[in-house]
Parts: C-alpha cells; sequence; structure tokens
C-alpha cells in the first residue's frame, strides 16, 4: 500500500495554544464533533516520550503510540482520525495534537491519560497536513486557528497554493508558511501576524516549490527550504526581506534547525547529499556537504538521504537513509559527529518490500529524544519505529555500545484482512515522531 503523497504530510495548520491568548478572536465559525474514546491509558509517571503517528491508508482509522524514552517500551495507542500525518504538542508536552488529512479533523489528547480523544472538525474541503501553532489546510490553501478555550475554528487566513510546512517564531510574533504550488502555480512565502490573525504581503518573490521552514532560535531570523530552486534563503523576521541565501541542490526536501549549534541541516534525496550551514551568518556558508552516493562510506551502492535528527546536546546528527533495489527498500542510519562534521557510522534499520511513497522524509522520520539517549525512527515500508541508543549500556542483560538498534517496536495493528489462518493484519505505517521537551 503505498501511503501520502510527497508531502501532504507536511502541511500546516492548527493553533496549539501556545497562542491562544494572542489568536482569539472573530471570523467564521465552525462547531467541532467531539467523540470520546477510551483506549488503555498510560502510565502518567514518565518523564520523557515520543509520540508516534502511522497511518493504516487513505480509508481506516489510525493510530498514535506512546513510547516511554527511560523504559523503550509502549505505554498505549490511541485511535485517531483517518490518514493521520503530523502531530504538534502544547508547551509542557500536556496535549497532543494530530492532522488527520483523510477526514479532515484535528485529534486532541492528553498524553498522560490519552482519553478522552477529541476531534475537531474542519471546514469542508480541508486538507490538514501539517500543525505547528496552528494547522495548514492544503484542501482550501489556507491556515487554520482553533481555540483552546471551546475548541472551534475560528479563523481561516487564506495563504498560497498547497501550504505544506509552517513555523512560529520563538517569541510568538509570526508564523511564517511555505506553500509549495503546483505545475501552474508557483510556490509561495506567507507570513501571518499572530496578535490580529492578518497576513502580510508575500514574502520575496522567484519562489518554485517551498517545501520546508525553520526558525532561528533568537526569532530574528527564519529560513525557506525551496526544492524546486535548491536554495536556502534567510528572511529578517523584521521587515520579512531576503537577506540571503545558499545552495543545496535541487530536489532536497527536508531541513532540521540544530538550536544548540545554530545550524541548518538540509537532505537531498535526489542528488544524494546532505548539507550543514551556518546559520550564524545571513550568507550560510557550508561548513560541510556529506555524500551518499554510490561508493560512498556510508553507503557503498548508493541510497537517498530522506531525513535528519540532531541531540539536543550537540554532540551527534543522525541521518535516515533508504537504498531501493526493485521492490525492496533497505534503510539505516548514519551518525555524524557534530565536532568535525564527519561520519562516525552507521546503524542498519531493516530490508523490507518497499510500501510506501519514496524520497519522501516521511518514509524514514527521524526525531531524538529530550535527554539526548534515544534517536527514534518510523519506518513506514517496515510498519516499525526504530529506537537507537545513542550511549552504551553495561548494565546486567544489555552491555552494548553507543548507536545500537535496541529494536524494532511494530506499529499498532492494521484493520486490512488476514493472510494466513491465526494470523495478525499487518502493522499500519509510521509517518511521524513527535518527541516531548
Amino acid at each position: 500500500m503505498r501511503i501520502l503523497r510527497h508531502f501532504r504530510a507536511a502541511a500546516l495548520c492548527f493553533l496549539l495554544f501556545v497562542l491562544v491568548p494572542l489568536w482569539t478572536g472573530c471570523g467564521d465559525v465552525y462547531r467541532p464533533v467531539a467523540t470520546p474514546i477510551t483506549p488503555n491509558p498510560p502510565s502518567p509517571n514518565f518523564n520523557h516520550f515520543v509520540i508516534a503517528v502511522s497511518t493504516d491508508g487513505p480509508n481506516s482509522f489510525g493510530a498514535t503510540t506512546d513510547i516511554d524514552v527511560s523504559g523503550d517500551t509502549n505505554l498505549g495507542v490511541a485511535q485517531v482520525g483517518i490518514a493521520p500525518v503530523h502531530a504538534a504538542m502544547l508547551p509542557g508536552a500536556f496535549r497532543i495534537f494530530v492532522a488527520d488529512s483523510g477526514d479532515s479533523t484535528v485529534a486532541s489528547f492528553a498524553p498522560t491519560t490519552i482519553s478522552p480523544i477529541v476531534f475537531t472538525t474542519l471546514p469542508a474541503g480541508s486538507i490538514p497536513v501539517f500543525i505547528a501553532t496552528a494547522v495548514a489546510d492544503d484542501g482550501n490553501n489556507s491556515v487554520l486557528v482553533i481555540s483552546v478555550v471551546n475548541g472551534i475554528v475560528t479563523n481561516q487566513i487564506s495563504v498560497g497554493m498547497k501550504p505544506v510546512a509552517m513555523v512560529e517564531t520563538p517569541d510568538t510574533e509570526k508564523i511564517y508558511v511555505a506553500s509549495a504550488g503546483n505545475s501552474s502555480t508557483p510556490g509561495s512565502v506567507t507570513s501571518i501576524n499572530a496578535s490580529d490573525k492578518t497576513a502580510n504581503p508575500p514574502v520575496g518573490s522567484g519562489w518554485v516549490s517551498p517545501v520546508w521552514v525553520a526558525s532561528r532560535s533568537d526569532s530574528q531570523r527564519v529560513y525557506v527550504l525551496d526544492s524546486g530552486t535548491g536554495t536556502v534563503t534567510a528572511i529578517d523576521t523584521f521587515a520579512d526581506g531576503i537577506i540571503g541565501s545558499a545552495s543545496v541542490g535541487v530536489g532536497a526536501n527536508y531541513m532540521f534547525y540544530d538550536s544548540k549549534l545554530n545550524r541548518l541541516n538540509v537532505t537531498n534525496p535526489a542528488a544524494d547529499t546532505m548539507t550543514i550551514l551556518d546559520a550564524s551568518q545571513d550568507s550560510l556558508p557550508a561548513l560541510a556537504t556529506i555524500s551518499f552516493a554510490a561508493g560512498s562510506v556510508p553507503c557503498p551502492a548508493g541510497c537517498a538521504p530522506l531525513s535528519i535528527t540532531a541531540l539536543p546536546d550537540g554532540s551527534k546528527a543522525y541521518v535516515a537513509t533508504a537504498a531501493v533495489s526493485g521492490t525492496t527498500v533497505t534503510s539505516r542510519v548514519t551518525v555524524i559527529n557534530e565536532l568535525n562534521n564527519t561520519i562516525k557510522g552507521t546503524v542498519a534499520l531493516t530490508s523490507v518490500p518497499l510500501a510506501c511513497t519514496t524520497n519522501s522524509p516521511y518514509e524514514l522520520f527521524t526525531a531524538a529524544s529530550a535527554d539526548s539517549s534515544r534517536v527514534y525512527v518510523s519506518n513506514c515500508d517496515a510498519g516499525s519505529i526504530g529506537i537507537i541508543s545513542t550511549i552504551a549500556d553495561s548494565s546486567p542483560g544489555d552491555n552494548f555500545g553507543p548507536d545500537t538498534l535496541i529494536t524494532n517496536m511494530p506499529a499498532p495493528l492494521g484493520t486490512g484482512p488476514i493472510t494466513s489462518p491465526g494470523g495478525t493484519p499487518a502493522p499500519q505505517n509510521p509517518v511521524f515522531i513527535l518527541p516531548s521537551p
């Protein structure tokens, strides 16, 4: 089964309540439908966790898996809407929001109890694809604002064609939206004022297909990755003016901002490269470019880098790659030493039949735990979440070195047919990982 389109899993929308005090107001109001679901609740006593989002195809309900970082255990599973693609959480990790692209809803729940789950129904035609402090609506080319007080859509803000990603500046002044456009309409970048929910004039010009956006920690710069032009562009958030750019190659489609080292890590599956940019300078000079092409150290037969994460402690970065041969895809993670930007090692994941959209960051999405002890990879093709220990463990019964794959945790079971007597349905396809603070 092939999963979501290349960047449907990345679109914008849903006001996590970080902006609720700022984004209250009038506008067209849509009443939500709230349906409680009662799964088995996890223990409320854990400190760090990650939420893995999995889909069961375009017509079935998906799920989230709550994973305890310290115990590498499944704390609970929640059924969400149809074809979930992205998730975000409120500050303090006290509520999770999931964009359900297949049924125009946003599911929300508290991670410590999971039950009840509340579903907010979005305007007709909505296709939520990305959540930050608002919801990106691919279906209506808009950004939706939802009130935390009563769970209704309070504002529908028009942006460019096919919004796919967005970011709020840490000072909560603005939200920046990347719209990818289509074959007849070029992409665009829009900034939205948090105080009154108004869109500013388009940021810059000459965009082809912006697909990702990130904010610097000081809120003074926002960075836009345009896959069509192969550039990362720096924007001055005070004036919304373009002040610098760097080339990362046409086809680059994922960007991770490393707040510890003030860097931008960009993966390009079309060129089989990963580029590290210095975000402390507006010219964005490249610190290193690492090749994953055939003959390179991490990928002798060649492989495509799909996503990247970095440990919060600033020591290592992890690049998830996929190598397709016929109908089989082999996935692995390459470990980068951030002290000198060199390859430290690789971690093999799986070799399985190809099942998901290729060359998308959501085929192999990576995220690091807040304590830097674990890296997680949502392996869409394999129906599992790879859990990598970044540190050594010499405790009885374990005794493994750093950067070791501990397990491939199965995703929740799907609803498809059982192919053998006494068997079980195939697992769902994980597409996103959301770590707690």
